[in-house]
């Protein structure tokens, strides 16, 4: 029997547009507004150079463009790009920061390896 193939939607909070309140979704997500609330997804999370959230985030990988005020929890990569304001603690399996980027917090890498043992 044939499988079904389910595209994995793309949820986006386009440049306009401002929620107050959290956003929890199964889906990968887009932020290029503001989010005034926290966020969550089980897939990837996109905050673009025009978004910013004042909240915490908690996804399985992340890209930060914008500004977070607020704590990132992210089970596998989060990437800080140049342009990214972040005033908030990080807790990463992986962390990659480019030069330029502001982070003012603390930074905790987890060890997925050991977690399991543990």
């Amino acid at each position: 029997m044939a499988k079904e193939f389910e595209p994995i939607a793309v949820n986006r909070v386009s440049v306009s547009t401002e929620i107050k309140g959290d956003i929890i979704t199964d889906n990968d997500i887009r932020i290029d507004g503001k989010l005034i609330g926290n966020i969550v997804s089980s897939l990837r999370i996109v905050l673009s150079e025009s978004g910013h959230i004042e909240g915490d985030i908690k996804c399985n990988n992340c890209d930060i463009a914008g500004t977070v005020k607020g704590n990132i929890t992210v089970n596998e990569t989060l990437t800080i790009q140049s342009t990214a304001d972040i005033h908030g603690n990080i807790s990463a399996h992986k962390l990659v920061i480019e030069q330029g980027a502001v982070f003012c917090g603390h930074c905790t890498m987890t060890n997925k390896d050991h977690e399991q043992s543990a």
